[in-house]
């Protein structure tokens, strides 16, 4: 029986934790997975997400979710398409993408993914995802409409309008390779108004931004450039995230 993700997340911040998750594009792993995969674990990293290339095919990401659950930790799909999704990972972000200009990434893919994923029994987490700058990949994919960054309410109707709708967690990105993370005051405001567990990932290349955004109320950081540019760096930052608790 696949472990219960959502339980293992909230038994974690339950506790006063601060969560780290490893996002792996499986159209770019390069050298040994494997091992990368068990220094990440070593330094504290809680799950993986699979995700992020236009080009990854459903069978890409079956080998990589293979190869990462053997590290004992949750192999969640973090779907830029349904090209992403695969039985063999324990669960799926099933997101909104709250600020798309497009019908399909508001509701065309989740129906398109909905049957799939029964039929693979997936668990999911309802996630409103949010991409905050417009100059990234994702955000033109995803033909988003950029969030003004001194503008916190704006952000915060989003997160409203989500818990609204019953999900559970959102997901603040800057995006893949941004020259900066999110606004300090976004993970904070969402934090202090609402019950969503807050994601946040994009734009964290060191330890000082992601204890900086953990303070701010960041429940879980996402990195994964860095990995693939400079892992040592990366494992620093996991260990930055994992050595602040809520109540020290």
């Amino acid at each position: 029986m696949k472990p219960k993700v959502h339980e293992y997340i909230q038994e974690k911040i339950g506790k006063g934790e601060k969560l780290h998750f490893t996002l792996i594009d499986p159209d770019r792993v390069s050298g040994d997975l494997e091992k990368t995969a068990e220094h990440l674990v070593e330094a504290g990293t809680d799950a993986f997400l699979i995700g992020g290339s236009l080009a990854v095919t459903p069978e890409e990401a079956g080998e990589t979710a293979k190869i990462l659950r053997e590290t004992g930790k949750p192999v969640i799909v973090f779907p830029g398409n349904i090209n992403c999704l695969t039985p063999l990972a324990d669960a799926v972000l099933y997101m909104i993408l709250m600020n798309s200009n497009d019908p399909y990434y508001l509701i065309g893919a989740q129906v398109s993914a909905a049957p799939i994923i029964k039929k693979y029994g997936l668990e999911t987490l309802p996630t409103a995802y949010i991409v905050v700058y417009g100059d990234t990949a994702v955000a033109h994919v995803g033909r988003i409409q950029p969030l003004p960054t001194n503008k916190p309410g704006v952000l915060l109707a989003y997160a409203l309008a989500a818990e609204m709708l019953g999900l559970k967690y959102i997901y603040l990105e800057a995006g893949s390779g941004s020259k900066h993370p999110v606004p300090l005051t976004y993970p904070r405001i969402v934090k202090e108004k609402t019950g969503l567990t807050v994601i946040v990932g994009g734009g964290i290349r060191s330890p000082f931004i992601a204890r900086n955004l953990v303070e701010a109320g960041a429940d879980i950081i996402v990195t994964g450039t860095i990995v693939e540019e400079d892992p040592d760096r990366a494992k620093n930052i996991i260990r930055a995230v994992k050595s602040y608790h809520v109540n020290t």
